[in-house]
């Protein structure tokens, strides 16, 4: 992209987000927990993303959020992302959104009630010449998250932690379940408005966003950061 419009973007982000006194621009309502993420490795063919294919255990930080925000419960674009916190190098920032399964809806954000629903990457992905997308699924023998910010903070506070399967799928594909995201104890409002995430830098080996979206979403964040004065690290 031309570095003028480049500049124009993330200025502009900048200037929207100065305008809401700091608050995020993108997903503002929101709330964040210490998390898990278990990788079993991807079933079938590899995908090439060492981190995807290989089993591990990792640290991590989720936040649920409404992306307008719209009123309680109403319909909204809802948001997951999950920064998996590794020992070395850069986090890994997988942030999607509310979205159909089937391969026709998994590029299309989609308002629903519940948190509980198929959140997808809707930006793909790029590894080697092929085009990936992540998501994350509700697992059926999962607490339920509700229809509000304050229910999914109650499900943290069951007997069984909540779960998110996550999956990944080529753009014709059925989803391939590769491991899991358990969320813990919710953060306090200060953490939650320092987590900066970055879905375009913070990515694993082998793994590469691709399309104008990827363009637009490194612009964005970029400015909202900048006028936040966060930063996207560990």
């Amino acid at each position: 992209m031309p570095s003028r419009l480049t500049a124009a973007v993330t200025a502009g982000t900048a200037a929207l987000t100065r305008l809401r006194r700091g608050r995020r621009l993108l997903h503002p309502a929101g709330r964040s927990f210490a998390a898990e993420v278990m990788i079993w490795g991807t079933p079938g063919p590899p995908t090439g993303v060492p981190l995807l294919d290989a089993p591990g255990r990792y640290r991590a930080t989720a936040r649920l959020s409404k992306g307008v925000p719209t009123p309680g419960s109403w319909p909204d674009v809802l948001g997951l992302a999950v920064r998996l916190h590794r020992a070395e190098g850069r986090p890994f920032d997988l942030l999607v959104s509310s979205a159909g399964a089937a391969p026709v809806l998994r590029n299309l954000p989609l308002p629903r009630r519940r948190f509980t629903g198929t959140y997808s990457t809707i930006m793909s992905y790029r590894v080697g010449g092929r085009r990936l997308w992540l998501a994350a699924l509700a697992d059926p023998d999962s607490v339920d998250l509700g229809r509000s910010l304050g229910d999914v903070a109650a499900a943290t506070r069951a007997a069984d932690a909540p779960r998110l399967v996550l999956a990944v799928a080529s753009a014709v594909g059925p989803w391939r379940p590769f491991g899991q995201v358990t969320l813990g104890d919710q953060l306090d409002a200060r953490a939650d408005a320092a987590l900066a995430f970055d879905p375009v830098g913070n990515l694993p080996s082998g793994l590469a966003a691709a399309g104008p979206l990827a363009w637009l979403r490194e612009r964005t964040y970029a400015g909202s950061r900048r006028a936040r004065g966060a930063s996207a690290g560990c």
